[in-house]
């Protein structure tokens, strides 16, 4: 199973029955026989640990945050916070009152971005 904003590098092997968590990068041309933790950078044959993308901590607010389970709408309103890297805005986002059809009333990231 492959997650949710992971990088996979240019002919990559991935066995069978193997676990890449959000957010991990595969460098080219590794071969992963063992899972792969969530943010985590590996490379090699087998692939190894290089080191983490982002300190454990903040590894764990941006999978509580899973801002690629959000609806386009909302993505596309928080584009700047997302490729900036700031969690901070993504877990306000994340915490922000939606109306009955699941859009966002008056964001705290939008309001940041106008």
């Amino acid at each position: 199973m492959i997650g949710n904003d992971v990088w996979l590098e240019y002919d990559a092997t991935i066995l069978p029955r193997v676990t890449i968590g959000n957010g991990a990068v595969v460098a080219a041309k590794s071969v992963v026989i063992r899972d792969v933790p969530p943010y985590a950078i590996v490379a090699g044959n087998p692939a190894t640990l290089v080191r983490l993308r982002v300190p454990p901590e903040i590894a764990k607010r941006l999978q509580a945050v899973a801002w690629w389970d959000w609806d386009i709408a909302r993505i596309t309103r928080c584009l700047l916070a997302i490729s900036a890297g700031d969690v901070a805005a993504r877990e306000r986002e994340a915490a922000a009152p939606t109306d009955n059809f699941g859009g966002h009333v008056g964001t705290a990231v939008a309001r940041e971005q106008a």
